[in-house]
């Protein structure tokens, strides 16, 4: 015999109403991002100037997941530069202009326009540029960093990551 449907749908809601609950029981909060609820921030003097982040989960300066988003605005170039570790990214808004290797080289650019998805892998040379204002969310296991392949292009004065 099949149970009635209020019964059944009380149930659900029932089940619903407790997850959060008992997530928050655990120790686990859910995040729950709003574009008005980030708090931009200048993103870290490693990039170039122009650029505001806004960190949503983790602290990408220590180990463990994070997530945080970039924007920036239009014409703004990052140098060829990599990573340690895999880097995930969305693009949120606007076109993300992807290269590999070096030299920076606007012939080996691939837009990525807004709903694109690119990882790029530990050690990989890559370069940047943004079309329109650009909103990049990036994701995966920190600490993140980032090293210019070649030091004169780090904004810091040559110093070598993060």
């Amino acid at each position: 015999m099949r149970p009635p449907v209020t019964l059944l749908a009380a149930s659900l809601a029932l089940a619903i109403t407790t997850l959060p609950a008992d997530a928050q029981q655990q120790g686990n909060p859910p995040i729950i991002a709003t574009p008005s609820s980030l708090s931009w921030s200048p993103a870290p003097a490693v990039l170039p100037a122009g650029a505001k982040l806004a960190v949503i989960e983790g602290d990408p300066t220590k180990a463990g997941a994070y997530t945080m988003r970039l924007k920036v605005p239009d014409g703004y170039r990052i140098p060829p530069h990599w990573h340690p570790g895999d880097e995930h990214v969305t693009v949120l808004q606007g076109t993300f202009r992807v290269g590999l290797g070096t030299p920076f080289d606007n012939t080996k650019l691939t837009d990525l326009p807004t709903g694109s998805f690119g990882m790029l892998h530990p050690g990989m040379v890559h370069f940047a540029e943004a079309r329109g204002e650009t909103v990049i969310q990036l994701h995966g296991m920190g600490p993140w960093s980032l090293t210019y392949a070649n030091p004169a292009d780090d904004p810091r004065g040559g110093k070598a990551s993060r």
